[in-house]
């Protein structure tokens, strides 16, 4: 006979139906409908609905008209951006550096769980350039941020994260990723090059601040300038790599 679930296991359901929403939104940031979400978090439309209100009235989601659909709210951005405060406040100095120097937008992410979360970024100065948004999540085995953090970490957990996130995906084989992450295990620069994003490619490094958390600067740069400057830009962010403030 099914046991009645208690309210605190109902309450417990709620949260962990919620962050499911709010992982999903992080990884979409073109915006979702409710029935896209529906789909996604296999959830009836009615249960999405009645998350999706309570979460846009805490302010961790929007649901404005116009501007694509619900996404992650202005909340949840500062939160984002408080987690990694201190390290911030520590690597934008360098940040900031390595973009007037080279002219290019600097991002900085953290690891979490089996993502990137984007935490801050030095804005380049050409007027081509790529900007994220405070709270997005980015994918390990495409990015340059996500390869770098890969690198660093213990290397058993690191290959569980890339099983998981390619999951039999032909389209890059393990054995190519395993080898670029080796790379830079080695001393080389993590690289995206046209992978994530179609017009965007990227160099990154990450280290590890003392309580652990794994951080990495990463300068996306549009395809059609990054060949061209991709030499400069690496020598740029190999010598702040060696600043004695990181």
């Amino acid at each position: 006979m099914n046991q009645p679930i208690s309210h605190k296991n109902q309450g417990i359901q709620v949260i962990s139906r919620a962050a499911d929403i709010l992982r999903l939104l992080g990884q979409d940031t073109g915006g979702l409908s409710l029935g896209q979400i529906a789909t996604r978090v296999n959830l009836p439309r009615s249960t999405v609905q009645r998350i999706v209100a309570a979460l846009a009235v805490e302010g961790f989601i929007s649901t404005e008209k116009g501007y694509g659909g619900i996404r992650l709210g202005g909340e949840i951005q500062t939160l984002a951006a408080a987690a990694g405060s201190t390290s911030r406040d520590r690597l934008r100095p360098i940040m900031q550096r390595i973009s007037d120097e080279t002219g290019e937008t600097v991002d900085l992410a953290i690891l979490d769980g089996d993502h990137m979360l984007f935490l801050d970024q030095v804005v380049g100065s050409h007027r081509l350039r790529t900007v994220s948004s405070i709270g997005e999540r980015f994918p390990l085995t495409t990015t340059a941020n996500g390869k770098a953090s890969l690198a660093i970490m213990d290397p058993g957990l690191a290959h569980k994260l890339i099983l998981a996130e390619l999951d039999g995906d032909p389209a890059k084989p393990l054995s190519a990723v395993l080898s670029e992450i080796e790379s830079v295990r080695q001393g080389a620069l993590a690289r995206d090059e046209n992978e994530h994003t179609e017009g965007v490619c990227a160099l990154g490094f990450a280290l590890r601040d003392p309580s652990g958390d794994i951080y990495a600067v990463s300068t996306p740069v549009p395809a059609t300038r990054y060949e061209r400057i991709k030499d400069r830009l690496e020598d740029a962010m190999r010598r702040y790599l060696m600043d004695p403030m990181i």
